[in-house]
Parts: structure tokens; C-alpha cells; sequence
């Protein structure tokens, strides 16, 4: 079975490159595909040439949600691993636990949840569990979303919903000493401040609409790759 990393990322340069470093040495990742959603930095130029990892280019800021799927798209893998571009502290074996779930047929989809970190991520993940970037799940069922192309950062809680409403087995898998770099770091207070505002009101404008609508349709999501991105083959998957 075929696992794939994908990594959505914008203006992440500087810290994509540990994560990526770590997906490389992950045993059981048959490729990594990194997704840049219309960075502004040097986040394109960062990804490693070697070792499998290919890279897909959005032509413009497209959310979470379409760089997920656009990775999604170019791949062909049954078992799908997504990551965050901002980690900190990430080890392989972080990786592997959450993959072995899915894997082992034990869950559908498993969340990683930032235990001993640092106290910020700890409980924002104690309190809004839902929204944990870092999941492993099936190919087939992230495609049966609809709506993906406008999730931006309701992806996440898409994925929970949709896995909920449908009974499927979702496992939390603590992520002993992993955090994240906040928004407010990155950005500095104010537009930090800012841009986690505009993250939660994404959530909550999908969750409105998904209790509203009382669930999604389960018909997939078109195959062809989205005109919106591009792709760079860095070299043959492992």
C-alpha cells in the first residue's frame, strides 16, 4: 500500500526544510509531496531536489484546503499522511505512530495531538482537538469531500465532520515534545493576532455551513490535476 506525505505550505521558508528532513528519513513514505501555496518567500527554492520529493506550485494563495487537495491530486497513494510546514521538534517516529493506524486497519483516520510541547499548542489542541493539521488517512475518503477548493482552513474540520457524520474509527495519537511555530511569531503581534482571527472564522463559517447543510455529499472530488498549480518532479519516489 502507498503512502504519501504531502505538505501544504506558505511562506515557510526557513522551517520547511527540518520537516522535510525528517519525512525523508520516515520509513514507510513511498513519497513526499510538498504543496506551495503562492508564498511570497523563498519557501519553492527550500525544497530539497532529491530523495522523491516533488513539488507543486499554486499560481496564487488558495487555502489550506486546495493545497491539500492538489497534493492529494498528485499522487496516486492509498494512505495519505498530511503535515505541517511549521513544526517543531518533529521526529520520524512521530510519523510512523500516526501512520500505523491507518495502516495496521485499527482506524480510519488518526489526529495528532501536541502533548509536553510548550503550553500554548498543548491546550489549543486540548480545547479545539478538531483542527490538528497532522493526520494519516485513506486517499478515497478525503476525495469523497466536496468543497475542498473553499475549505481554507476548514479543511480540518471538514475532515473530523465528515469522518464523524459518516461512523468511521478516528484514533488521537499523542505527539510527545512536538509544537509549532504561532502565527503571532511569524507575523508579529498584530497581524498574528489578525490572521488566527481570520483562521477560526474559516472554521467556523465551514462548521455553520456543514451543521446547517447536516452533512456534506459523498460524491469524489474530480481527478484532474487543478489548473491552478503546477508541478515539479524532483525525482523518481522511493
Amino acid at each position: 500500500m502507498r503512502v504519501a506525505a504531502i505538505v501544504p505550505a506558505f511562506n515557510e521558508a526557513g522551517r520547511i526544510g527540518a520537516v522535510l528532513s525528517i519525512l525523508e528519513k520516515t520509513q514507510g513514505l513511498d513519497e513526499i509531496i510538498v504543496v506551495d501555496d503562492g508564498s511570497t518567500d523563498e519557501t519553492f527554492a527550500e525544497v530539497p531536489r532529491e530523495n522523491g520529493i516533488r513539488a507543486v506550485r499554486m499560481k496564487r494563495n488558495s487555502g489550506k484546503g486546495a493545497a491539500l487537495l492538489a497534493g492529494v491530486k498528485a499522487s496516486r497513494a492509498e494512505v495519505l499522511v498530511f503535515v505541517d510546514a511549521d513544526l517543531v521538534r518533529l521526529e520520524s517516529r512521530h510519523i510512523e505512530n500516526l501512520l500505523k493506524p491507518v495502516l495496521n486497519g485499527e482506524a480510519d483516520m488518526t489526529t495528532a495531538v501536541f502533548r509536553g510541547g510548550r503550553w500554548r499548542t498543548d491546550w489549543s489542541q486540548r480545547l479545539v482537538p478538531y483542527i490538528s493539521g497532522q493526520r494519516a488517512l485513506r486517499r478515497d475518503f478525503f476525495l469523497s469531500l466536496r468543497g475542498l477548493e473553499e475549505a481554507r482552513f476548514g479543511i480540518e474540520t471538514a475532515l473530523t465532520w465528515e469522518a464523524k457524520r459518516r461512523a468511521l474509527r478516528i484514533k488521537k495519537v499523542p505527539w510527545e515534545g512536538v509544537t509549532h511555530v504561532m502565527k503571532e511569531e511569524k507575523l508579529g503581534l498584530g497581524r498574528g493576532l489578525v490572521e488566527r482571527a481570520k483562521m477560526y472564522w474559516q472554521i467556523g463559517v465551514y462548521l455553520s455551513h456543514a451543521i446547517r447543510k447536516n452533512g456534506s455529499s459523498n460524491s469524489c472530488a474530480p481527478e484532474a490535476p487543478d489548473s491552478s498549480s503546477t508541478e515539479e518532479k524532483r525525482k523518481e519516489p522511493r
